[in-house]
């Protein structure tokens, strides 16, 4: 543990505390000598400005409250080792996840981790070459990102001009925002559709416009929301109403079994090896897409339109590559 350290350390004992510390209960939690930490009390105090005091009594040392009865803050930006790496790991993934979207608003906080890190010798210099996230079909974020996150946390009303992909159509929206969703590496923004009356997911990709107003967003209780757009399959909206029975191989078992498909879903091994998956769904397209991925090592035992739409998805594939369709 280096001064830095124990110095953070040292404010966090006496913020806790009201009674003084005594010299010997610092000295074991500071893993470190009474001259230390005399020498820390000291530093604190001259070049910090911290208004500690020596209670006479019991020895002990604690933090002066002002009238109001707050407790003295370090001046400036302070972090332990740990919190310096959990933030310079944070950001090197976020950048990771989405190069340049946030880079002009954490440059400031990145300027001066970096310092400190720096002036430490912590040696995070490592995080870009040790940690990696990799994407998988990701689509470009697009330009109106920030917008739709200001007026999300501003509880603000938005304009949209919106590209909706599956029927090649332009629309001019107002929403209300409710929460941006990133989902398989893709952003989405989950709000209430006052063209429509109703509750939408948008895919931020798709947005060609958008424009915050002086209108404040209609609020849409938590419990409404996570029911309309969280209890169905994957990001398609609207309550379930049917429930999906996939069956697994034994090879294939072991993986699924540790895998979180659904917040509902239910799972059993069978008694030949296999796992049976319960997923609840609404719309069968991004859950027949799923499906299909897992090949010959997949069931759909339930419902009877889901098995049949896997099946003419199968066919077609099959056809593609000139094999012949079943009698």
């Amino acid at each position: 543990m280096d001064k830095f350290d124990r110095i953070y350390q040292l404010h966090r004992i006496f913020e806790g505390r009201r009674t003084p510390v005594p010299l010997a209960e610092l000295m074991a939690r500071l893993e470190c000598s009474e001259p230390t930490v005399y020498r820390l009390l000291r530093e604190m105090k001259d070049y910090l400005g911290a208004p500690i005091e020596h209670d006479k009594k019991t020895g002990g040392y604690a933090y002066r409250r002002d009238e109001d009865g707050q407790p003295y803050e370090l001046p400036g930006l302070w972090f332990n080792a740990r919190e310096l790496q959990a933030l310079i790991v944070f950001e090197q993934l976020f950048e990771s996840l989405e190069p340049g979207l946030l880079g002009e608003h954490l440059a400031p906080l990145k300027e001066r981790i970096t310092t400190l890190i720096r002036h430490r010798r912590l040696g995070l210099g490592e995080v870009g070459r040790r940690i990696r996230l990799l994407g998988m079909a990701a689509r470009p974020t697009g330009e109106w990102f920030h917008v739709l996150a200001s007026a999300t946390l501003q509880r603000r009303r938005l304009r949209l001009r919106y590209h909706a992909r599956s029927r090649e159509e332009i629309s001019e929206r107002t929403v209300s925002p409710q929460r941006l969703v990133r989902y398989r590496d893709n952003w989405y923004l989950d709000a209430w559709c006052h063209t429509r009356r109703a509750l939408r997911s948008f895919s931020v990709d798709r947005v060609r416009r958008a424009e915050e107003l002086d209108q404040p967003a209609k609020e849409i209780l938590e419990e409404r929301l996570d029911e309309h757009l969280a209890s169905s399959y994957g990001i398609f909206a609207g309550r379930a109403n049917q429930v999906a029975v996939l069956r697994f191989s034994p090879e294939r078992a072991r993986w699924v079994a540790d895998e979180r498909w659904h917040p509902k879903q239910q799972g059993q091994f069978l008694m030949d090896g296999r796992y049976e998956l319960q997923i609840p769904f609404r719309d069968p397209t991004e859950l027949t897409m799923d499906i299909l991925r897992f090949g010959p090592d997949v069931e759909v035992v339930a419902p009877e339109s889901l098995r049949q739409l896997v099946m003419e998805r199968l066919q077609r594939a099959l056809a593609q590559y000139g094999a012949p369709k079943p009698e």
